[in-house]
């Protein structure tokens, strides 16, 4: 089996296998001391929150509703209910603070967990090979990296808290209950096995609403990714109603989807609260009878209607937390195997240093398959000395791009060996690699930014007066110094405010001001009119010069002046020569000159 050979899923379709909520548990780890912080500040939350109704039924009792001697004071019993209200009010202040600290430091902390995971994550996706690249849609990562981890938020900053919380305060106000009396906690129970079975039933049908929802919203981002990107190609051939008729049919999934997850909770939510209702119509009839009989005070009832207010809130949210996590770990699975998703290439732990790439460059009978045995490149042999200069022809699917991205070792090779200076490319680090390497493409990228930011590409060693000097030589100085703000000229994504000429000599200074010991040009010259071609090829004469030059060009006029021209065709190299000596072999490349001269 190839290195290539693997199933046609999408590498973030395979299912996650491991222990989720451990991994995800894992990230809060370094703030552990902050968590058990957190958590202390809940269970005195809920110790007051269970005091609170003690607190008055206590008063109602003692000042209130008790029996009293006919010599005390109206003022005693008064200062007794003033000085519950004080406690009272003391006990809301500190609920206060405490839910206060403890809301700012599970948001500041879940903040910062959020912040990471988002950063390995984009960081991660940087290191995958070019061939994830080629079987993932650009829509998946997006929202890998920004709705699926921005899920995961809720999480470390509500989620687990509040879990804690609304176990304990279930527990605690059951404890208490049972504690004031019995058969008034019997009467506030009677409802809880519906309320179990109702929870059971809401969790497991609220995770396949959440399940489909994001696998919907997915789909969505891709197709606008997709569709935005080639909007000019949806202009163009007038398909603007067809695409639309497609976004809506997928707009509608995806509100069908978050109408069924709503709809659930339509249900469940007011059918709670009409449990806890009944369950208070039970609690008030079982303890009127009791007041009635004298074996109930009216503050104990009080304590009961209060706590049964209570109860079922946080079962309530105790069933919505857990569907909320499902959806959390839901997320967590598919940014786990992005997580993952291992490079096809690696770099050697003892790596080859060299001083300086001179840019001599060897395959030694190569054999190149992106798939399976499909080989684009057979048994590809070929030397290219420092300072040459060497063009590939050949028709479409020749493998002349091909050969371009193993030099830069964007994919792994099957068979043979590809060397640079001498020493196998895998004995290399792909940085120093492709620190050698300056490659113009046919299909220009340009950043949000500016002019200066598109050449330098954040590295501060390359100063203003390199970019300056870098866009003259390529003549790409001649536009920019006619734009409003010259070299600090914003630029719009994709540079689309630029023709494609001036977006080609863009890229050329880039490749340029990094002064690689390579150069490859692929393509470089094909969508670039003829006065800004004359222009490159102006400088190319001088900055080929001491650097071995690889070009890839379909319009042979181009690469005439080449010491060597390889031709390939159905992945093998037919013929090689210089321009004169291909057209005395009367071979492929003479027949592609006269086509072009037709």
């Amino acid at each position: 089996m190839t290195l290539f050979h693997r199933k046609k899923e999408q590498p973030s379709d395979v299912k996650y296998e491991g222990n989720v909520i451990w991994r995800m548990l894992s990230y809060a780890r370094p703030y552990a001391k902050t968590m058990a912080f957190c958590l202390l500040l809940v269970l005195a939350v809920t110790v007051l929150e269970l005091y609170r109704p003690v607190l008055i039924g206590d008063a109602i009792d003692q000042y209130i509703t008790g029996d009293f001697e006919p010599g005390e004071l109206v003022n005693e019993r008064f200062m007794g209910v003033l000085t519950a209200a004080v406690k009272y009010l003391g006990v809301l202040l500190a609920l206060f603070f405490c839910n206060r600290i403890q809301y700012l430091l599970l948001q500041k902390t879940g903040q910062k967990i959020i912040y990471e995971i988002r950063n390995e994550l984009f960081t991660h996706v940087e290191s995958l090979s070019m061939r994830f690249f080629d079987l993932t849609p650009v829509g998946k990562i997006v929202t890998r990296i920004t709705n699926d981890v921005e899920a995961l938020n809720e999480l470390y900053s509500n989620i687990l808290v509040k879990l804690f919380r609304n176990v304990i305060k279930i527990i605690g106000l059951a404890v208490v209950m049972l504690l004031l009396n019995v058969q008034m906690a019997l009467y506030s129970f009677v409802m809880v096995p519906f309320v179990v079975v109702l929870t059971v039933t809401f969790k497991n049908i609220s995770r396949k609403a959440y399940q489909l929802t994001k696998t919907r919203v997915t789909a969505l981002n891709t197709f606008l990714s997709e569709n935005i990107s080639g909007m000019k190609v949806i202009q163009i051939f007038n398909r603007e109603r067809e695409k639309y008729r497609e976004f809506s049919d997928r707009s509608e999934e995806l509100y069908q989807a978050n109408y069924r997850e709503m709809m659930v909770f339509a249900i469940f939510r007011p059918t709670i609260v009409l449990t806890s209702v009944v369950a208070m119509v039970i609690v008030i009839a079982g303890g009127s009878y009791g007041v009635l009989e004298g074996t109930l005070s009216i503050g104990t009832m009080y304590i009961f209607l209060q706590y049964i207010k209570t109860f079922f809130e946080p079962i309530q949210d105790l069933a919505e937390q857990l569907s909320t996590l499902q959806s959390a770990v839901a997320s967590a699975e598919k940014i786990f195997t992005l997580l993952d998703e291992k490079p096809l290439l690696h770099d050697r732990l003892d790596p080859v240093v060299l001083p300086k790439i001179k840019g001599r460059i060897e395959f030694d009978h190569v054999w190149f398959a992106y798939d399976g045995e499909d080989f684009i490149l057979k048994d590809v042999s070929f030397t290219i000395e420092p300072g040459q200069k060497v063009a590939f022809v050949g028709a479409t699917g020749a493998g002349k791009s091909s050969i371009l991205n193993l030099i830069g070792r964007y994919y792994e090779i099957q068979r043979g060996e590809i060397r640079i200076d001498g020493v196998n490319i895998r004995d290399l680090t792909r940085d120093q690699i492709r620190g050698a390497i300056g490659q113009v493409q046919q299909d220009v990228f340009i950043f949000t930014g500016d002019i200066n930011s598109n050449i330098r590409l954040r590295n501060d060693e390359i100063s203003d007066e390199a970019i300056r000097q870098a866009s003259v030589r390529v003549n790409a100085d001649r536009f920019i110094k006619k734009l409003p703000d010259g070299y600090k000229e914003r630029v719009s994504e994709r540079g689309a405010t630029f023709s494609a000429g001036q977006r080609q000599l863009l890229s050329f200074a880039r490749t340029l001001a990094f002064d690689p010991s390579i150069l490859i040009l692929d393509e470089a010259t094909a969508n670039i009119d003829t006065e800004t071609e004359q222009w490159i090829q102006e400088a190319l004469k001088t900055l080929m010069t001491g650097r071995t030059t690889i070009m890839v060009a379909h319009r042979l006029s181009t690469i005439q002046h080449a010491d060597q021209i390889i031709v390939m065709h159905k992945g093998r190299i037919r013929e090689s020569g210089t321009h004169q000596e291909l057209l005395e072999q009367d071979g492929i490349y003479k027949k592609l000159y006269q086509l072009q001269l037709a």
